[in-house]
């Protein structure tokens, strides 16, 4: 499988519509969020072909009273995050605590399937965003045993944070969580640690025009994504990143019988494969284990050599310490392959059919 650059996404978007696909908007609302978990046993709030377009409203994971605490005036607090506080119930929320959209069920895909998440457009929907610590949470808990909320504007004209005085931060906002519900066994599964079914990856390559392929572990895979990020670093050290409320487009591509055994990703310039554990060396182990496999699998690789081919040209990336589960990204640039070694990628239609 390989991905489309993206001017190709947005042609793609188009050719979807002419092949008959539908363009869905879910909005979020107390009956459209899952709070605070993925779980093979949620009903879907919507469903919807391969190839279909879904434009996913978000929240940001914080309360109305927590925000207004830290200096947001009342009408800047979106009416939709009040709702979802007043309406969705204390049995419903939990284990952890983001807000989810979702779950959107995809007709037809079974476990030992893969989806491919084309993330086509994200959008900052407030002029606002957070960053907090709290005693207990975080990389550094004992430099700093006490609690503090920052709210960072944000120049969504120029794409900039403005921190402090004097000090911007460049906007590129992503969902820190996108997920699959992971394995009925699993249960109603913390929203925080992110393992096989995607979920809190935390990883900032996962912008606007990059794919994202989860392996399919329940009926209708349920997709689900939210806590959105304007902008992040690599470690997510604090716990959060600047937090702030988005809506994503993304258009879902069903891969029938291609079993994928980790999440992975694809930006424009590079293949992306992950490894999350909660011992950092484990992660470190899964990710390149999961790039050689990769390589050898897509690639045609053997696998001395693709170890080696790593070691010389990837990067090895943190992509957050902080959610229990660590996280490890490897990097590896596309412009390696020059197309006489490696096996043709199979070329993907708008509807996932392979030709």
């Amino acid at each position: 499988m390989r991905i489309l650059p993206l001017a190709c996404l947005v042609a793609a978007l188009a050719a979807s519509a002419s092949a008959g696909a539908k363009t869905w908007d879910l909005p979020a609302a107390p009956q459209t969020v899952a709070w605070g978990h993925y779980d093979a046993s949620d009903k879907p709030v919507l469903v919807v072909r391969s190839g279909d377009i879904v434009v996913m409203h978000t929240l940001l994971t914080n309360s109305p009273n927590g925000l207004a605490k830290a200096g947001v005036a009342p009408g800047d607090i979106q009416a939709e995050l009040r709702a979802v506080f007043d309406g969705v119930p204390a049995s419903a929320r939990g284990p952890g605590g983001h807000i989810l959209t979702g779950p959107v069920a995809i007709e037809g895909a079974e476990p030992g399937d893969t989806l491919e998440v084309r993330i086509l457009k994200i959008d900052i929907d407030i002029p606002y965003a957070y960053n907090a610590f709290r005693y207990g949470a975080g990389f550094l808990t004992d430099d700093f045993p006490y609690a503090r909320m920052k709210i960072v504007p944000l120049d969504r004209a120029k794409m900039l944070g403005r921190f402090a005085p004097g000090i911007d931060v460049p906007l590129r906002p992503f969902f820190g969580s996108m997920g699959v519900a992971p394995p009925p066994a699993f249960g109603r599964y913390d929203s925080a640690p992110p393992t096989i079914n995607g979920g809190n990856m935390d990883d900032k390559a996962l912008v606007a025009g990059t794919i994202l392929f989860l392996p399919v572990h329940a009926p209708g895979a349920l997709f689900e994504a939210g806590d959105g990020h304007a902008a992040q670093g690599n470690g997510e050290v604090d716990i959060t990143a600047l937090e702030t409320s988005l809506t994503g487009t993304f258009q879902f591509i069903l891969h029938k019988g291609e079993k994928s055994p980790y999440p992975r990703a694809e930006t424009p310039d590079a293949y992306i494969a992950m490894g999350f554990d909660d011992d950092l060396s484990n992660a470190t182990r899964k990710a390149l284990r999961n790039m050689i496999d990769f390589l050898v699998t897509a690639k045609g690789m053997s696998r001395d050599d693709a170890y080696m081919l790593v070691s010389v040209a990837g990067d090895v990336e943190v992509t957050e310490l902080v959610d229990r589960n660590k996280g490890v990204h490897v990097v590896l640039p596309k412009r390696l392959f020059t197309g006489k070694q490696q096996s043709p990628a199979p070329s993907l239609t708008a509807t996932g059919t392979i030709r």
